[in-house]
């Protein structure tokens, strides 16, 4: 007889595990040591449960590099105990997480699953629940030589899985809210659960390996129309400035503002690594399409291919905390680390 599938559930905080109070009628997060209590699904005799809470749970608006680092330090406590990890989180900053941990976990070889939800657990009508068992399955789903189906950072919601570094939160309302706008979903969840064929990104690491440096010192600048030249060089001005992701228009572009060429062209020479992304949905930059792309090529702008913003500027920070010089962060940056970019740079 198989032996029972370990799961480690990890709640940091969001809608998904809360409930209505009987008292207040507002929500509060529920407690995990009980969680089949709310969800008696969970209680399945090919698997066990562990869960742990962040204490207190933490709004995702307010989770940042500190609460990765911890998650990921949880996970690699645990690693040898467990066949998979799921991740309650939530929604808002959800992408961020997903991306940072795949980037500090090298080595991967176990499924670690994040997920929320839209309604509370709580709720006659949620897809908190759904979504909670379906990441348990998933994480505790092996193929036919007993390899986990799963063997990297993912994320799921709303019926698809997709790459942890792939996601971006793209409705506030919808209960499909996670898209992965570049990269098709690593399974489809229907009657039954379909698994992509696609290529793990574990890095190169033989084992598991945690990646605790995180630089922080980072900017993310949107171009908009009528930027003006004095406030990137508010933003360039900044002293412990390290790193800046740009968001630009279409595949790569940027306005041609007097002196802004020059702007980077000394945050470059200063050791400051930057990166373009583009603004739209889905595609790629293109640094040479386009003479307006051109601009930020010439000045040292690394071009992110087709990274989500929430990737590039978790890579940066990322790279920047691991590396020694600026030139090697800008040559990973260009590299596919773990499935992050795939996008033709011409």
């Amino acid at each position: 007889m198989n032996q029972p599938r370990r799961v480690l559930l990890l709640y940091t905080g969001g809608t998904i595990g809360s409930v209505r109070s009987s008292v207040s009628g507002g929500l509060e997060p529920i407690d995990f040591a009980e969680i089949h209590r709310h969800v008696p699904e969970l209680h399945q005799p090919e698997r066990v449960i562990e869960a742990l809470s962040f204490d207190p749970p933490m709004d995702s608006s307010n989770v940042g590099p500190a609460h990765w680092l911890r998650i990921a330090q949880l996970i690699c406590d645990a690693y040898d105990r467990f066949d998979g990890f799921v991740v309650l989180h939530g929604t808002d900053t959800l992408a961020y997480t997903s991306s940072a941990l795949g980037f500090m976990l090298e080595g991967l070889a176990k499924p670690i699953i994040l997920t929320g939800s839209q309604l509370p657990i709580g709720l006659p009508r949620t897809d908190g629940r759904e979504n909670l068992l379906a990441a348990v399955e998933m994480a505790t789903a092996v193929d036919g030589s007993g390899k986990p189906r799963v063997g990297e950072v993912a994320v799921y919601f709303g019926s698809s899985l997709f790459r942890g570094n792939r996601v971006h939160k793209h409705s506030a309302e919808s209960l499909q809210a996670m898209v992965s706008p570049n990269c098709p979903p690593l399974a489809e969840v229907g009657v039954e659960i379909a698994y992509a064929p696609l290529p793990r990104f574990t890095g190169d690491a033989p084992a598991l390996r945690l990646h605790a440096g995180l630089e922080s010192h980072v900017a993310w600048v949107p171009f908009f129309p009528g930027i003006s030249l004095s406030y990137l060089e508010q933003v360039l001005a900044w002293p412990a400035l390290r790193g800046l992701v740009f968001s630009t228009f279409g595949s790569g572009n940027a306005p041609d503002l007097p002196g802004l060429s020059p702007l980077l062209q000394r945050a470059h020479a200063r050791g400051v690594v930057s990166v373009h992304v583009s603004q739209c949905g889905h595609g790629s930059v293109h640094p040479d399409r386009y003479a307006t792309a051109h601009l930020l090529r010439d000045a040292g702008v690394v071009p992110g291919a087709d990274m989500t913003p929430e990737a590039a500027l978790t890579k940066l920070m990322h790279l920047l905390g691991t590396l020694d010089s600026p030139e090697a962060v800008r040559a990973q940056l260009t590299q596919n680390l773990r499935g992050e970019l795939t996008a033709r740079l011409h």
